[in-house]
């Protein structure tokens, strides 16, 4: 083999391997932006669990309150209104925001009740105010979740060279589950 042919077969050799490298690398960010998207997805699905929990609880909740409160019916309205924006929800941001309002209307609707203390002692509304207080805090610990899994990804996505190829591969920024301003303030219970 002369001199010349066995530079020649390094040099491609070196050239082989770099694109090796190049490819594997990014196969490796390709997968990890897959590993996390699905991350998300999949803590959202939790989110989604728990949240058709409480959509699937409110009607018993309703049917116990209006023998009480028949003459509240903005609160029954606005509980209803904000149900069916739950149920025509399709996309993440949809569904969160569908679900922000339902919470605002079940708020309002838990603080009209304070109003009435035969309604409180009720077995069944007890009952039901207990179960959707549990599904509130799985929504909140889903809600978490789903939160981080997105700011994991979220980063990743954003950080170079990823930022680069999650573009190329149509990787998008997820959106966080976020609390509305409206839910921040604490309700005002009047007797």
């Amino acid at each position: 083999m002369t001199r010349g042919l066995k530079k020649t077969l390094i040099t491609i050799g070196i050239i082989v391997a770099t694109a090796l490298l190049v490819v594997s690398y990014v196969v490796g960010m390709y997968n990890k932006m897959v590993r996390l998207d699905e991350g998300v997805k999949t803590s959202w699905a939790q989110v989604d669990v728990q949240l058709q929990r409480r959509y699937d609880l409110i009607p018993n909740l309703m049917e116990t309150v209006k023998g009480y409160m028949a003459h509240e019916k903005e609160v029954f309205i606005r509980v209803t209104e904000a149900r069916a924006k739950v149920a025509g929800a399709r996309t993440v941001s949809e569904k969160i925001s569908a679900n922000n309002e339902l919470t605002g209307a079940l708020s309002r609707l838990l603080v009209v009740v304070e109003n009435y203390p035969q309604l409180k002692a009720n077995t069944n509304f007890i009952r039901l105010q207990d179960e959707l207080a549990g599904t509130e805090n799985r929504i909140a610990v889903a809600r978490r979740r789903y939160n981080e899994a997105v700011k994991r990804f979220n980063q990743y996505i954003r950080q170079f060279p990823a930022n680069i190829l999650a573009g190329n591969f149509g990787f998008v920024r997820a959106d966080l589950y976020e609390v509305p301003a409206v839910a921040r303030e604490a309700p005002k219970v009047k007797f």
